[in-house]
């Protein structure tokens, strides 16, 4: 729905369904009602993700003509889409195959510019409502601990392949822009433990691998400028913020935006979500308290890094909860996982949320408008502790609900 922020959605991973019908029904019973109680009067906007198996299933015409007739009919819209996870990613096993298959691969090549082709059909485009910018969120290249960094070549190695796949999905967007004049442009992701995890490595790539190569792709493919391809690399590559995981780097939002700006970077859309955090009492009883808060959230479907800080402001990594468990000491003062919680609830008893961080971004967003798209990205409520778990049509109205209040603040 539209805010004086920006469209504003919720993403349809949070449904299951890997098949195209199952995730249609899903939306199908979930929407109607969400949207009456949200937005009664005015459209509706949506996040959509499709695995490569639904958007393979939806890509023929009359289903596409079909899905945008059913979105008309209930006064809905696609905004943008998530085309990170590709496979199963609900009643499964997920962990770091959520990157599979990576930049490195031809596959997550052809998924992603099937998306970009099945957003441009999809998005509105005529009247009060048209949308001639969006973007489509993926993966972070790749997950770092796949490969041997101390391989003499293996960095470049890396950043060269994942790089050139990359640049063909941009050829895409070029051409689809000069056919239809829609701007379209591909968010990469940074989380705990991609390849690009962090603001300046998003901002590192860009520059060293990004820029160079894309130069000499689109000059070779249209021939324009050096000046020319740069401008189509900063419209076409964006940064997809978020706010869990940047909150779990302890990354502040006002510098990761400053640093973006100082290097003509742009921000595709908001991903709003909210990540665990406690800090460690001194003594031994109340630290083992906060790890048995801790352990509740320890499952075994989605990767839940664990960002430690210790007492003299250094941080530790660790790629899931077990290993953080493990790895305790009192040199720990504080962790922060990456555990996408509800973002209505701040405070878990001996545990935290990072919605500060959320409450900060929407303050800088009506300070300096920096992107026009917002979308809610609570996937996890599957796998919740039982306290935690309500209805979930009701869960997705309370966050959108407690979004569109801090807004209005």
């Amino acid at each position: 729905m539209k805010t004086p922020l920006g469209h504003l959605g919720y993403c349809t991973n949070i449904h299951a369904g890997e098949h195209w019908a199952e995730h249609f029904a899903a939306l199908q019973q979930a929407i109607p009602t969400i949207k009456q109680r949200l937005s009664p009067d005015a459209p509706f906007g949506i996040g959509l993700r499709l695995s490569n198996i639904a958007s393979q299933e939806i890509n023929q015409p009359e289903r596409l003509t079909e899905f945008q007739n059913w979105l008309a009919e209930n006064d809905c819209y696609i905004f943008t889409m998530n085309g990170f996870p590709y496979g199963g990613f609900h009643r499964t096993r997920v962990k770091d195959q959520v990157h599979t298959p990576d930049w490195q691969t031809p596959e997550r090549v052809d998924y992603t510019i099937r998306l970009f082709r099945q957003l441009a059909f999809l998005l509105p485009k005529n009247g009060p409502n048209g949308i001639v910018e969006a973007g489509i969120s993926t993966s972070p290249l790749s997950y770092r601990h796949w490969f041997q960094w101390e391989k003499p070549g293996e960095r470049d190695r890396v950043f060269e392949v994942t790089t050139q796949r990359l640049m063909t999905v941009v050829e895409e967007l070029v051409r689809i822009k000069q056919q239809d004049g829609i701007s379209l442009h591909l968010d990469l992701e940074p989380e705990p433990d991609g390849l690009l995890e962090t603001a300046d490595e998003f901002i590192e790539w860009f520059n060293l691998y990004l820029l160079p190569i894309g130069i000499e792709r689109l000059n070779d493919e249209f021939g324009w400028s050096a000046g020319e391809c740069e401008a189509a690399l900063r419209e076409h590559v964006q940064l997809c913020y978020d706010v869990c995981h940047f909150a779990v780097g302890y990354e502040r939002p006002e510098e990761v935006l400053k640093k973006l700006k100082d290097n003509d970077l742009k921000v595709g859309k908001i991903q709003i979500s909210a990540a665990l955090k406690a800090t460690f009492p001194v003594e031994r009883n109340s630290r083992e308290a906060v790890l048995d808060q801790f352990r509740q959230f320890n499952e075994p479907t989605y990767l839940h890094q664990v960002v430690a800080r210790n007492s003299d402001g250094e941080l530790l990594r660790f790629p899931d909860l077990p290993e953080a468990l493990q790895a305790f000491n009192k040199n720990h003062v504080e962790w922060r996982s990456h555990f996408h919680v509800p973002l209505f609830v701040d405070d878990y008893g001996l545990l935290q949320s990072t919605q500060d961080d959320i409450v900060e971004v929407i303050r800088l967003q009506k300070q300096t408008p920096f992107t026009t798209q917002m979308e809610v990205e609570t996937y996890t409520w599957e796998v919740l502790p039982e306290d935690l778990k309500q209805r979930l049509n009701d869960s997705i109205v309370r966050e959108m609900e407690w979004v569109v209040n801090e807004i209005k603040k």
